[in-house]
């Protein structure tokens, strides 16, 4: 199994509600392809460094997943038919990304306690 990373923009006109459910959609199309959830992160409404279909804002979501390589080409097919993202990246993390991760969560976890 490989570790992947996934972050996905979504439109912001949705309510929080609406955002919940997005997100909830894609973690279910990850764990019926067993797909292991690692960590998933809401950074909230940002602003883009530039306007995407005429929006200057977006809700940022991040997961961490481990799963095969197929997964990939699933879960980005649904990003595209899925007309609340405009934008996504998945990339697959090599030892120094996991490590990096791993980190960053554990300095996240601090902070916020």
């Amino acid at each position: 199994m490989n570790n992947y990373e996934t972050v996905f923009i979504l439109t912001p006109v949705l309510s929080d509600a609406q955002v919940e459910e997005a997100v909830k959609k894609f973690e279910d199309l990850l764990k019926s392809n067993n797909c292991e959830i690692v960590t998933r992160e809401n950074w909230g409404l940002k602003k883009l460094a530039y306007p995407i279909q005429l929006k200057k804002n977006g809700f940022y979501t991040l997961i961490e997943f481990k799963g095969e390589g197929t997964v990939v080409a699933d879960l980005e097919i649904a990003y595209k038919r899925d007309e609340r993202v405009i934008r996504y990246l998945t990339t697959k993390l090599d030892k120094h990304a996991i490590e990096y991760a791993v980190t960053r969560r554990a300095k996240n976890k601090s902070a916020r306690a």
